[in-house]
């Protein structure tokens, strides 16, 4: 019997080229190697980088325009066509610092009716407020004939004044001969001056605050005794002859007064003596006491070192000094202090009432409708306005509990109020309820990320769920707890609504913590950094002198939450690393 040939079946891949093909068959589709959605994560990835460009991009604003504040500019000074009437006062001149160049707003327009070439026009910072009324002068580019850059001037920081831009004339010590300005002599002569002027203000501030106001203080206090027993409704047996020594204390208090603030005035009129006469670059001449001056430099023979270590000078006093001239002038030191004291004290209350709100939403409440709803009324108070937060700290801590608290303690002190106004507790208290929710959600997130199996392994050593929170899932736990404290910091950090309404000011005399017993005042007034910048970039009486400020008080503001969120973050990353548990 013959053999008989195999049969084979048909490919699955298709049929064989010698098949004839089949007018219904479709081939099957190419195999694509681009997964599902890539063009999705293309789209996401190009609008997060945008993001981060614009982040940056203001960042840099922000940093470039405050720290530009502090370095010196050269003056120069300008020299106009003839016949113009640009200058200051008819003057065929004027100076100071140049600010920008910019395109002229109005388009000009020939004889045509045709808009012509675009027209330049520059800025100068002419400072010498006092002189001209006006801190900042626009002039057309045409008008400018030539612009010089004298060596001998002046920019002076002023105390109440502002600053003056000048060339020297003449100097006259106290009881010595009078010094030209262009003598070898006249620059050291001024600086000693000078550094004299701000020792004796130091001392009246000294007398002025400290001890004066120690005595004020203490006159006070014998006031509040005097009312205890005269109006009090048991006077003891003895009260006339402890009103006698109140009487006794007080003139004593009053005389030492006397003495202080006429050493106070003696010194200011010796402030006076010493008086320098000068010439503005629009050629008024002016004459101011020496002591009037803080500091001075001559920006245009410094060399780039120079230059730095002015940039250092500057950017230390405005961290360190208190504001001046409408907070205009001066440092922001009490803005910062009060700013980090509030966010402290705000972070100290919130987290135990956001934690032990969470653990017993999360932990111990029955799921149901109630605890949903309460979910809900949580979440809904994150997006509540700022501004009703502040509303109701103003009716609920301000007016209830501190007016309460003086009716009970301070009531010798009435109609004056102590704590039944705004102060930095209350207004800590109005931020941390409006920042509650956020740590109240993040913690129960991290509750719930702890592993079954850590709860478990607790529970079957024998720890009632007390102890295996406390120890096993409170401590797993911390690293989300304070990502909820950094979010609440950082935006308590820059509230400023709420904080108008429980108080904050635009000038605190004292600070929340001194030197003065008690040392914490949780009922004073305080300055915050998110008001200073409002206040000068819309209630300053000049606000483009005022807009440097902004950027510089913006920019001390946003390095402020970096660091407190850097702090709290390099704590959170060391227990996260401590604590760290496995999951299973």
């Amino acid at each position: 019997m013959p053999p008989v040939a195999p049969t084979f079946a048909a490919s699955p891949a298709g049929p064989s080229p010698d098949t004839p093909k089949d007018p219904a068959y479709t081939p099957p589709p190419e195999p694509s190697f681009r997964p599902a959605g890539e063009s999705w994560v293309w789209f996401t990835s190009m609008g997060l980088a945008i993001g981060l460009v614009m982040i940056l991009g203001l960042l840099g604003l922000i940093i470039s325009n405050g720290l530009a504040v502090f370095w010196p500019k050269p003056v120069v000074q300008v020299q106009l066509v003839e016949g113009s009437q640009a200058g200051i006062r008819g003057s065929p001149t004027f100076g100071g610092e140049h600010v920008k160049t910019q395109e002229k707003r109005v388009t000009q327009l020939d004889e045509d009716g045709k808009p012509l070439p675009p027209a330049y026009e520059y800025q100068f910072y002419v400072a010498n407020r006092d002189a001209y009324g006006f801190s900042f002068k626009y002039i057309d580019r045409k008008e400018v004939l030539a612009i010089t850059h004298p060596a001998n001037a002046i920019v002076a920081e002023r105390f109440s004044l502002g600053t003056a831009i000048f060339l020297p004339r003449e100097l006259r010590p106290f009881e010595s001969a009078a010094i030209p300005g262009d003598s070898p002599e006249f620059i050291p002569t001024l600086e000693r001056l000078v550094q004299a002027g701000n020792e004796r203000r130091r001392e009246i501030r000294q007398i002025e605050r400290h001890q004066i106001g120690a005595i004020n203080r203490e006159l006070s206090r014998l006031h509040l005794q005097r009312r205890a027993l005269e109006h009090g409704p048991n006077p003891p047996a003895d009260a006339p002859a402890r009103l006698a020594a109140i009487d006794a204390r007080a003139a004593t208090l009053q005389a030492e007064f006397e003495g202080l603030a006429a050493r106070a005035r003696q010194l200011r009129e010796r402030q006076a003596a010493d008086t320098l006469s000068y010439v503005t670059l629009s050629g008024a001449e002016r004459v101011t006491p020496v002591a009037e001056i803080l500091d001075f430099t001559l920006p245009n023979q410094l060399g780039f070192f120079g230059k730095l270590r002015e940039f250092v000078v500057r950017f230390w006093k405005f961290l360190s000094e208190e504001p001046r001239a409408a907070n205009m002038e001066g440092g922001i030191f009490p803005a910062i202090f009060g700013t980090f004291v509030m966010t402290l004290l705000m972070s100290v209350a919130v987290t135990p009432f956001g934690v032990l709100a969470a653990i017993y939403l999360r932990e111990y409440a029955k799921q149901g409708l109630f605890v949903r709803c309460v979910r809900i009324a949580v979440n809904n108070l994150a997006g509540v306005p700022s501004i009703v937060f502040g509303v109701f700290g103003l009716g609920f801590f301000v007016y209830m509990v501190g007016g309460s608290i003086d009716q009970l303690f301070f009531s010798l002190s009435l109609p004056t109020p102590t704590f039944g106004t705004g102060g930095v507790l209350w207004a800590s208290a109005t931020l941390a309820l409006m920042t509650v929710p956020v740590v109240i959600v993040s913690t129960e997130e991290a509750l719930a990320a702890v592993s079954r199996g850590s709860r478990e392994g607790s529970l079957a050593c024998g720890a009632s769920k007390w102890q295996t929170i406390q120890r096993i899932v409170l401590p797993a736990s911390l690293p989300g707890i304070l990502t909820g404290l950094i979010l609440a910091m950082a935006r308590g950090a820059g509230e400023v609504a709420p904080l108008m309404l429980v108080g904050v000011v635009k000038l605190a005399p004292t600070l929340p913590i001194d030197g003065i017993p008690p040392f914490v005042h949780l009922e004073r007034k305080f300055m915050h950094l998110g008001f200073h910048i409002f206040d000068l970039g819309f209630q300053s009486p000049d606000s483009e002198a005022a807009k440097p400020m902004v950027f510089a008080t913006t920019f001390l503001l946003i390095l402020l939450v970096v660091c407190l969120n850097l702090g709290a973050i390099l704590i959170r990353n060391h227990l996260r690393k401590k604590y760290k548990v496995s999951t299973f």
